[in-house]
């Protein structure tokens, strides 16, 4: 936006900025939050807080960077907000899990590691951060965040407290901190919708499992490497042979790879999901029943059953998404859901396709809003600024939606 354009929103603005920074009670506070955004939202190549002090008119540098790095706010509640506003707007379909690289410079900033790195496809030194997002095919927008501590930060005391990581906070893998974010929204925005994740969140076992054990629907990519018993698999009971252990059921046949599923006889059928710019996305889907025999599912279902000895060796069925392109020799993506494989393909396709509205909330949030341009180190300061982001994407996004409808709720 240009100056212009900002100025004829402060009106609406101030309204959204008094609800959603509604815990923040100190009103210099909130004041100085409004100018953050603002700042997001103005034109400009660096979006970090010396640039964007200079573009304002009312702008301070040394306020903004103490409202962001140092002061105690809590972050928390304006997000909850946020993401309450924002549902209750977009009714989202989904909630997708992903997460978000930062190439970095130094070792100083919070969480920053030599690890895999999207932005550049490689290993590299950088920050990543989990996120959850809602989603329909028509908006998206970010509801959580949380930045990811690689496992050098655990114990490099030095490291923590100069960037004021809490001594409660340490090395949790992603999927974990993934459920943690959805356990936090769970909690304030009422019944969860269909989970969707890539392949990086959907080869967890435990996470899917997870998933379930809380009762939610999901639909997450998988590695064709995972192995499954077919939909018809029987387990049997071995003879004992009246020395050690009594045995346990298992398969007469081997667990297959996904990527040997699809035979000549599989089912597909083309599915159009969304319209996109050079036309209909479509493909070819088959939907299979398989029942996951990795060592994990193996090992819940024998724990769900009362232990070795009262386990009756039936691996549960999931439903199994394939999308074979008609120019491929072989399939291109697999999706598991524990939803019913009665379930419309339609929806299915349409669900698991919908991620691809994350990568538009990224490059909005990166390119647009600065989400990338924070030049502080601190986990205060960076939660403040993806807050402060993320309530920026917030308003322009209920704006976008209905530009006549009152900015307060």
């Amino acid at each position: 936006m240009d100056a212009f354009e900002v100025n004829r929103l402060r009106a609406e603005l101030g309204l959204f900025v008094a609800d959603v920074f509604a815990s923040v009670q100190r009103k210099d506070q909130q004041a100085w939050g409004e100018c953050y955004l603002r700042g997001l939202m103005l034109d400009g190549r660096r979006k970090s807080i010396q640039p964007m002090a200079e573009r304002l008119p009312d702008g301070n540098m040394q306020a903004l960077q103490q409202f962001v790095s140092q002061s105690p706010w809590d972050w928390f509640p304006v997000r909850r907000r946020i993401a309450q506003r924002l549902c209750e707007v977009i009714r989202p379909e989904v909630w997708v899990v992903d997460d978000v690289s930062f190439p970095k410079c130094g070792k100083a900033s919070v969480g920053v590691a030599r690890q895999y790195c999207g932005a550049v496809g490689k290993r590299a030194n950088c920050q990543v951060a989990v996120s959850v997002h809602a989603a329909t095919d028509a908006a998206s927008c970010p509801l959580e965040w949380e930045v990811f501590l690689p496992e050098e930060w655990a114990d490099d005391s030095r490291r923590r407290k100069a960037a004021g990581v809490p001594e409660h906070v340490g090395h949790v893998p992603k999927p974990r901190l993934a459920l943690g974010l959805l356990d936090r929204l769970a909690d304030g925005l009422g019944p969860v919708p269909v989970i969707v994740a890539d392949a990086g969140y959907g080869r967890s076992v435990s996470f899917r499992l997870a998933l379930e054990e809380r009762g939610w629907s999901y639909v997450v990519a998988v590695d064709p490497k995972e192995v499954v018993q077919l939909e018809a698999a029987e387990p049997y009971q071995p003879p004992y042979g009246g020395l050690g252990p009594p045995t346990r059921p298992c398969y007469r046949t081997p667990a297959r790879a996904l990527a040997t599923m699809v035979e000549a006889t599989t089912p597909f059928e083309q599915v159009t999901w969304r319209h996109g710019t050079k036309g209909h996305m479509t493909s070819r889907f088959a939907v299979l029943q398989v029942r996951p025999a990795g060592k994990v599912a193996r090992h819940v279902a024998l724990e769900r059953d009362g232990g070795r000895s009262r386990w009756d060796g039936v691996l549960p069925l999931r439903t199994l998404l394939v999308q074979q392109d008609d120019d491929a020799d072989e399939p291109t993506g697999y999706w598991m859901s524990n939803l019913p494989a009665t379930t419309p393909i339609a929806d299915l396709v349409r669900w698991a396709k919908m991620r691809w509205r994350i990568e538009h909330d990224y490059r909005e949030l990166k390119h647009g809003l600065g989400l990338d341009h924070f030049e502080g180190r601190t986990w205060r300061g960076w939660h403040h600024h993806v807050t402060l982001v993320t309530a920026a994407q917030a308003f322009l996004t209920l704006r976008r939606l209905d530009p006549k409808a009152p900015t307060t709720a």
